[in-house]
């Protein structure tokens, strides 16, 4: 069976009336994205947490909230997205496009444009950690850039960075983002 893009069966345990473990979900995660700025481009939120120690509970789906790319204050947010390759499209975008770009992901001020620069560069005051799926793709960091192919790790410390798609296929990527706090001595080059 052929699934649209950004489709991920997302299971959901829980726990019946005695206790018992139980799944409460299972089926297509309901929270797909696309960007306007961004051809081939899919989000798909599985879960977030509000706080930490996150509550255990049966609650309603986190995910059901509108899109913001930085995880809840003091939570987490799980991810995958499709990267669709670069092309003419890219080539596009000014500043102006690239708040537009993150502005579809409910936050404008990650975008840290420059001209002559990777036009979605961004940094969030969190700790991401980043698996590749499928396919390969470019960390475009303020200074180097790094390619990443499948079964590669990061742990992505706030910095200012973008991911470049240009191997004409399309990368998925799951994503764990977590809350946090600039230490004062990285916070004060910004």
């Amino acid at each position: 069976m052929e699934h649209p893009k950004g489709y991920v069966r997302r299971i959901v345990t829980g726990h019946d009336q005695e206790g018992n473990a139980i799944v409460t979900e299972d089926g297509a995660a309901p929270s797909v994205h696309t960007n306007p700025k961004r051809e081939g481009f899919y989000l798909t939120n599985l879960w977030a947490t509000h706080e930490t120690p996150a509550h255990v509970n049966n609650g309603v789906d986190p995910t059901a909230a509108p899109l913001k790319l930085e995880p809840p204050k003091n939570g987490t947010v799980v991810r995958i997205i499709e990267f669709g390759p670069e092309g003419e499209w890219l080539k596009k975008l000014d500043n102006d496009g690239a708040k537009t770009a993150f502005g579809a992901m409910g936050t404008d001020k990650a975008s840290t444009y420059r001209a002559g620069g990777h036009p979605l560069m961004h940094r969030t005051e969190t700790v991401d950690y980043a698996l590749i799926l499928e396919g390969e793709i470019v960390l475009v960091l303020d200074k180097e850039e790094r390619l990443m192919k499948t079964g590669d790790f990061l742990v992505e410390r706030g910095t200012n960075h973008a991911w470049a798609n240009r191997s004409g296929k399309p990368c998925k990527v799951l994503f764990v983002l977590i809350d946090g706090k600039f230490d004062p001595e990285i916070g004060k080059h910004f």
